[in-house]
């Protein structure tokens, strides 16, 4: 299942017999709220509150219900296809809310989900309690999937074409850099996305690599002396690339 950075929201609310079903975390407004400290205490921006709640200003009420977009990290295995389902909304809205330049999404990325779908239905209480029910549940596995996956990356002996590579490490945080691989993907944003510079020649761009002492990772950029059997890991900081060095790795192309 996924992993969410923002909670599921059980997205109920009872008037009567009619319940209203949400996609995206709600929060209640409470007395000496603002937009702008729910939106750093929600890793957001004012900006997106009054877009997704439909705000004429920026003044709020106490017991009013805000969305709160939702963040979901990419995991191994995902797409774009797999997400735009997961949360009934289309491929083109992810990209246009994330600005990616193309389909391809790595692991570690973090996405905004704007999703806010909201249909009204008349359904019975007992139905409600019992959706609730089913959502601590959907919680629960996802927390025990979440674990498992961690724990398998790290001993995971994955399947596929292994080739010996030369592999250094660099970083987005630097002078000059803009950040940006050469498929679109904003390491700026995403400082803890798991992406490898590649010759395209030797490894496709856009393949799922496990690459060994460094995990599952998305050939996603290029670089001027990624020439032939050499990779360059992304890492968030420059002591990481730093610590790294240089290393004869395996890297198996999973697909």
């Amino acid at each position: 299942m996924k992993k969410l950075v923002a909670s599921f929201a059980t997205g109920i609310i009872i008037a009567g017999a009619a319940v209203t079903s949400v996609s995206a975390e709600e929060y209640e407004v409470k007395k000496g709220d603002n937009l702008w400290d729910i939106a750093d205490e929600y890793n957001t921006t004012v900006e997106d509150l009054v877009e997704i709640n439909e705000l004429k200003s920026t003044t709020i009420q106490p017991k009013q219900t805000l969305f709160i977009n939702d963040k979901y990290t990419v995991e191994k295995g995902d797409t774009l296809i797999d997400i735009s389902k997961e949360y009934d909304v289309s491929i083109e809205d992810l990209k246009e809310w994330n600005d990616l330049k193309s389909d391809i999404i790595v692991i570690g990325q973090e996405l905004t989900i704007k999703g806010v779908n909201v249909s009204q239905e008349d359904k019975p209480v007992a139905k409600v309690e019992q959706k609730s029910a089913d959502s601590n549940e959907k919680k629960e596995e996802v927390s025990e999937n979440t674990q498992k996956n961690e724990s398998k990356s790290q001993n995971d002996n994955p399947e596929g074409k292994t080739i010996s590579v030369t592999a250094t490490a660099y970083t987005a945080d630097c002078g000059g850099c803009s950040g940006v691989t050469s498929t679109g993907v904003d390491l700026n944003a995403n400082p803890n996305a798991k992406v490898i510079a590649v010759d395209p020649n030797v490894i496709p761009l856009g393949s799922e690599v496990y690459v060994e002492g460094y995990g599952y990772a998305t050939a996603a950029d290029v670089g001027g002396a990624i020439k032939g059997n050499k990779i360059d890991v992304h890492v968030p900081s420059k002591s990481a690339a730093m610590n790294w060095g240089v290393k004869t790795v395996n890297v198996t192309i999973v697909k």
